[in-house]
């Protein structure tokens, strides 16, 4: 309850973001595989910022 109005980190948000995008990917990946390599390369960009905050 009172975590409610806690705005999120910026390491959250993107691991918010990398979630969704892999989420979408493994969904495009059934119908149009082009689509979601594409969803997969920008997770991999969201994932290496993610890296880059933790150092």
């Amino acid at each position: 309850m009172f975590g409610l109005f806690k705005k999120k980190s910026e390491k959250e948000k993107l691991e918010e973001k990398y979630k969704q995008l892999m989420k979408e990917a493994f969904d495009l990946s059934k119908s149009n595989r082009s689509a979601s390599d594409g969803k997969y390369a920008e997770a991999d960009k969201v994932q290496k910022e993610i890296e880059a905050l933790e150092k």
